[in-house]
């Protein structure tokens, strides 16, 4: 990725909005992900799923986590540090195969630490379905490169 594409933290400010584009969910996918990272039966067997409270397959909430921060990163292309802390997260209602998510985040605080050319940016996130309901929510905390000028230098 060239420099020239990375949105450093003097790019944003307190309350600015960026809205991500959208991932459609696949069987495929979720059965693909499940079966690796979250084997339970609700996310792995589909008669077992049909049968079950949700009606059917549902995606893992780590897949979700996975999709968010796909989203986020093609959306922003952070010039990203470090993350330091996923918080609040709350899982709404299932993300099932056939779902088409979008989602945004608001930009709530922005901590410049000139001294080591960098900024802790908090932001509040959010996932829906076609339907506009939420799936996702929560915070994230993470560095930044200050600027373009203090990364270069």
């Amino acid at each position: 990725m060239n420099l020239d594409d990375l949105r450093f933290a003097e790019d944003f400010h307190v309350d600015q909005v960026v809205e991500f584009g959208t991932y459609d969910v696949t069987e495929a996918e979720v059965l693909a992900f499940a079966e690796q990272w979250d084997p339970q039966w609700f996310h792995v067997d589909v008669e077992a799923a049909a049968a079950g409270p949700y009606g059917g397959l549902i995606a893992s909430g780590l897949q979700t986590l996975a999709i968010y921060q796909r989203l986020n990163i093609l959306a922003v292309k952070w010039a990203a540090i470090a993350g330091r802390s996923i918080r609040d997260i709350h899982f709404l209602r299932p993300v099932r195969p056939g779902d088409q998510l979008t989602g945004s985040l608001l930009v709530e605080q922005i901590t410049p630490e000139p001294e080591r050319n960098r900024a802790l940016v908090v932001t509040a996130g959010q996932l829906s379905n076609a339907e506009g309901k939420q799936v996702l929510t929560l915070k994230v905390d993470a560095y930044l490169h200050l600027s373009r000028a203090a990364m270069t230098a």
